[in-house]
């Protein structure tokens, strides 16, 4: 089931993005100040949305990109180890574009590593009908890229 976030979530998604290893102890963080912000009503037309197995094990967050027309930005999803490879984290994204295109939105960009442990990510979303548009070199640190794909959305 695939639900808004509530408050009570926090800790349970900061543990789930924890053990997906892909975030530093310092994302983490921000992560968690980004929710907190969130329900605290700093929301701007952003949402938070979590796949509820009877607790969350998949989360997504995305956000109007500014001085664009129509434009989002996925800037996390993430699903539990334990729960790859089900289909969820592709019927995650389907809702997140759904919700999108119903709030009238154009277009939904992602921005990911380039790093070889990043390749996984780049391939789902190469997979989700993702084009990769293009990529900025040693833009993190030297030897990890930013990779931009982007997705025309349908009403």
């Amino acid at each position: 089931m695939i639900r808004p976030t509530a408050y009570a979530d926090i800790s349970a998604l900061i543990s789930l993005a924890e053990a997906t290893g892909l975030f530093e102890p310092t994302q983490l963080k921000e992560l968690s100040t980004m929710l907190a912000n969130y329900f605290d009503g700093d929301k701007s037309g952003a949402f938070w949305l979590i796949d509820d197995d009877q607790g969350p094990v998949g989360v997504a967050y995305c956000e109007p990109e500014r001085m664009t027309d129509r434009t989002w930005n996925l800037q996390l999803i993430a699903i539990h180890p334990s729960r790859q490879g089900q289909g969820r984290g592709t019927a995650l994204l389907r809702h997140v574009e759904q919700t999108l295109a119903a709030r009238g939105g154009r277009m939904l960009i992602v921005e990911t590593l380039g790093s070889p442990e990043f390749k996984r990510v780049r391939v789902f979303y190469a997979n989700c009908g993702y084009q990769e548009e293009g990529r900025i070199r040693d833009f993190y640190a030297a030897g990890y890229d930013k990779v931009t794909f982007r997705k025309v959305l349908r009403a």
